[in-house]
């Protein structure tokens, strides 16, 4: 797997993120939210470590 490919699938995975706790807040779940949360923290943290590890000519 590229590296490129690593911060597009952490990009995908913190829009699933943003679209559960939307649909926790529209619903009213609160498990929902804060699920949607945890995973956009996640795919910050994986999409982070992706760049960190792109070598410096390709930042």
């Amino acid at each position: 797997m590229g590296k490129s490919t690593g911060i597009a699938r952490a990009k995908a995975r913190r829009l699933r993120g943003m679209i559960k706790e939307s649909d926790g807040i529209a619903l009213g779940n609160e498990r929902l939210k804060a699920e949607g949360r945890r995973e956009q923290s996640e795919a910050r943290h994986e999409e982070a470590l992706a760049r960190a590890s792109r070598p410096a000519d390709d930042r």
